[in-house]
């Protein structure tokens, strides 16, 4: 089998309202942007794969087509060394090992948790926000989200006064499981840069979170590569401490993993290491007594490959992104259907491949 094509469509889903994502200080998002590719083959098999996009889209359909005809796409190494390249001058390539994933799974008549030796056992899912909001505004949505069947909710905070909206929610659930993310790792700087914390600071914020009780996770609290900072904030906090979602490739994971720096890695196939790389270093996690939950707050067709390699590994929980008008149905929209979570549980697709099949009705056209 070899890969004869790339074709690139920019897909944009107008949201309900106005979001205001913790990631992108002071701008009120009011689209969802991704760039979808099909990756075609001889064979008539074509994979589907998707990354984050800006608006107006990102077009590098011809270059990827130099390094990826002739390729036979179960050559998932030997494509994956050649996207170095591309990893080196343009776009991260990650997301389009999902591609070839979905190829081989559809060329064996399986999904891709099947082929890495996973089960479609349900896997917990916590509700994920992206804004901050004021107290009253995240108890009236904890609520709904508890009423649907989750177990445990992820808040965002931007500032350590965002604690009282932590505070206020745990008031309101005694018992209820808390995720809390600073999205100081990483940020899009269109209008504002984000407040920055110092380890000693976010020391501080680790022992209000403490105090306040019953948090699965610190989130990001510092720069994705001060990997020193992390292992001093592990080794002080008495909160379990996460990262990893967005660092550079696998080996910036290994250099967590190698410093004790995090409880929780999180890092996204679609973003940070592809599916393969990501059991792989699931595995050296668990060999940590590590955990190991990624991140999937990209699109559907992401969502998807992460649930593979969850549904793979055994991830102990899913994100489960839903902060109206960011809502299954709004980052679900290049696929046809979208995703749900029943009695707070979520599968992976039991379809061949990734299971996901593209709405043509959403594509804007070939690029």
């Amino acid at each position: 089998m070899q890969i004869t094509g790339v074709t690139q469509h920019h897909v944009s889903h107008e949201l309900a309202d106005s979001f205001r994502p913790n990631w992108i200080p002071g701008y009120p998002q009011g689209s969802h942007e991704a760039e979808v590719f099909e990756i075609e083959t001889d064979a008539g098999i074509t994979g589907v794969t998707a990354s984050p996009s800006f608006a107006g889209g990102l077009d590098y359909a011809t270059p990827l087509s130099l390094f990826l005809q002739g390729e036979d796409p179960h050559d998932i190494e030997g494509i994956m060394r050649k996207l170095e390249t591309v990893d080196l001058i343009g776009p991260r390539p990650w997301h389009l090992e999902l591609a070839l994933w979905d190829i081989v799974g559809k060329d064996a008549g399986k999904p891709v948790y099947e082929l890495l030796g996973g089960s479609d056992d349900p896997i917990r899912a916590y509700a994920s926000t992206g804004e901050v909001q004021p107290a009253e505004d995240r108890i009236a949505y904890v609520e709904d989200r508890v009423d649907e069947g989750f177990e445990a909710v992820k808040l965002r905070i931007a500032e350590r006064s965002d604690l009282d909206v932590v505070r206020a929610v745990r008031e309101a659930f005694p018992d209820l499981p808390l995720m809390v993310d600073a999205n100081k790792g990483w940020t899009v700087r269109v209008m504002e840069d984000e407040t920055q914390w110092s380890v000693a600071e976010a020391e501080a914020v680790a022992r209000e979170l403490a105090d306040i009780g019953g948090i699965e996770w610190f989130e990001e609290p510092l720069p994705r590569h001060d990997y020193a900072g992390y292992a001093r904030l592990r080794d002080a906090a008495e909160v379990p401490i996460a990262g990893g979602e967005f660092n550079g490739g696998p080996q910036e994971l290994y250099e967590f993993l190698d410093r004790d720096a995090v409880d929780v890695l999180q890092p996204d196939a679609a973003l940070v290491t592809g599916i393969k790389r990501a059991v792989e270093v699931a595995g050296a996690a668990r060999n940590q007594g590590v955990k190991f939950v990624p991140h999937t707050w990209t699109n559907a067709i992401g969502f998807a490959a992460n649930l593979h390699v969850m549904a793979a590994v055994g991830a102990d929980w899913c994100e489960f992104p839903h902060d109206p008008p960011w809502t299954p149905e709004a980052w679900s929209a290049p696929i046809h259907g979208e995703f749900a979570a029943t009695d707070g549980t979520v599968t992976p697709p039991q379809g061949p491949g990734l299971g996901v099949e593209l709405d043509r009705d959403l594509l804007e056209g070939d690029r």
